[in-house]
């Protein structure tokens, strides 16, 4: 019988670890379709169609609902999950993050435990604290968080409780599970994509002011700053900022201490590129970025000195791709070109440019009349041909997919407080509750690291099982069809 136990002997977390090592790939070591990782039904079409056979859809008012045992959840991969939490430890480090934030002998429920029941609620889609009014109907959720479920409003006062100091505990807290527990030491360059994105804030919050919000001209907004670790797809920094903020110099020592921490668990071996839009052409932000000892390759803002030199270039651009019929399509030059602000602050970047005759997606900036060359122009401290300069930019639009996971996933643009640290804190552990999904996915079933959030939770997380108590022990019961139990392990 299938089973994972939630109380009794503290070496069950470790069995569960253990098996699920052993099991993990009994689904997806040849899987190809979701359904099939999934425990779902594979199509039948041609089966039928040499039947002659026709699907025909049951009348839905013959079913009858009726009521059953109110042990059922719909969440049994969280009792996995928790285990593989627990394990790594990560009550003991949100003790000390914020346990200083609420203690004494009234304390009902302690900061730790409300971060957990957050994370926990995060980690199956409930992004906003006042989804716990629905987590509360679920047995398993209940179970798991002490037996005992917070009214919100408590939750949202243990939020406004984060100060400076327990924000930043917080920040290195989902920086360790970013970058821990995956396989980063194998990859010989890693890539470090730094953005910024526009959160619009509904209602009055502390500072939310009206800045750069194209999606809402005139609405006020956060204007946080994000990273990701291209190859193991985690987040590394996520940093809260008024709306009227703007990315420049004066994020330039926030970007080396970014960039300084993700070098310093690199080996000496493993080359650090640091990835930035055209923000980033910044003299203050690109020195800062090679005093942490970074290679950046940054889009090149289009300011009337370089687009004028860039356009001046007739003779030194290099085919590196033609059409059918011999045409160049595709050319790469080293232009020339540097800043008086970039001589000021000590830096000699090169700059890369390339232009293309093929359809690209964005905006396009034209030079020469008369001919459809599309250029982009890159400014990097890396002695790599111009090709390699900008095939390894192109790599950075991932994080624009990944934000949109998060916003959409993850809700990190929903904010629960008028207090500005508050929100600094939700975001901070949703990204966190992000990375240990990542981890535990990367542990039991790493063919799926792939998949996004939504796909993870219906095949790991939101799956229907019923708790059963005997004796001292709780176990939870799922059916033997689906992803959670192949990678749970077996018990006679």
């Amino acid at each position: 019988m299938k089973f994972f136990a939630l109380q009794g002997n503290p070496s069950i977390a470790r069995g569960v670890i253990t098996l699920m090592t052993i099991y993990k790939t009994k689904l997806f070591g040849t899987c190809k379709v979701r359904r099939d990782a999934m425990g779902g039904q594979r199509g039948a079409g041609h089966q039928l169609q040499a039947q002659s056979r026709q699907v025909k859809r049951r009348d839905a008012r013959k079913l009858v609902l009726n009521a059953t045992t109110s042990k059922l959840t719909s969440m049994a991969g969280l009792a996995m999950f928790g285990a593989f939490v627990d394990e790594l430890g990560l009550d003991g480090e949100l003790d000390q993050v914020a346990g200083r934030l609420k203690q004494g002998s009234m304390v009902v429920y302690p900061m730790p435990g409300q971060l957990r029941l957050l994370i926990d609620a995060q980690a199956v889609g409930a992004t906003r604290v006042f989804d716990l009014e629905a987590l509360a109907a679920d047995p398993l959720f209940v179970t798991l968080i002490g037996d005992y479920m917070p009214s919100i409003d408590t939750v949202y006062r243990d939020l406004v409780r984060f100060d400076e100091d327990a924000i930043h505990a917080l920040d290195a807290l989902m920086f360790k599970h970013g970058v821990t527990g995956h396989s980063l030491d194998t990859y010989r360059d890693v890539h470090l994509d730094i953005d910024s994105t526009v959160e619009t804030v509904y209602g009055n919050r502390e500072g939310a002011e009206v800045g750069y919000n194209p999606p809402k001209h005139g609405r006020r907004s956060y204007h946080p700053i994000v990273a990701r670790i291209a190859e193991i797809g985690t987040c590394v920094a996520a940093i809260l900022r008024p709306g009227d903020t703007s990315f420049g110099a004066d994020d330039a020592p926030t970007v080396k201490h970014i960039v300084a921490r993700v070098k310093a668990v690199l080996s000496r071996r493993q080359k650090l590129f640091v990835r930035i839009d055209a923000a980033a052409d910044c003299a203050e932000v690109l020195a800062a970025v090679e005093q942490a000892g970074a290679t950046y390759v940054v889009k090149v803002r289009a300011t009337d000195d370089v687009v004028c030199r860039v356009a001046r270039e007739t003779t030194t651009w290099c085919t590196i791709d033609w059409d059918a019929d011999g045409n160049p399509v595709t050319q790469v030059a080293e232009v020339a070109f540097t800043r008086g602000s970039w001589r000021a602050a000590g830096i000699n970047p090169r700059v890369v440019a390339i232009r293309t005759k093929e359809e690209r997606s964005g905006k396009q900036l034209t030079l020469w009349e008369g001919e459809d060359w599309a250029v982009r122009m890159y400014v990097t401290n890396s002695d790599e041909a111009p090709e390699a300069v900008a095939a390894r930019y192109d790599g950075r639009a991932g994080i624009e997919t990944m934000i949109a996971e998060w916003k959409n996933l993850w809700g990190i643009a929903e904010t629960p407080s008028w207090h500005f640290n508050a929100n600094h804190a939700t975001l901070v552990l949703k990204m966190l509750a992000f990375n240990l999904l990542r981890r535990f996915v990367r542990a039991v079933a790493p063919q799926v690291t792939v998949w996004r959030a939504e796909w993870v939770r219906r095949a790991f997380l939101c799956v229907a099982g019923i708790l059963v108590r005997s004796g001292r022990r709780t176990s939870v019961l799922v059916m033997p069809s689906t992803a959670l139990y192949a990678i749970g392990g077996r018990r006679e």
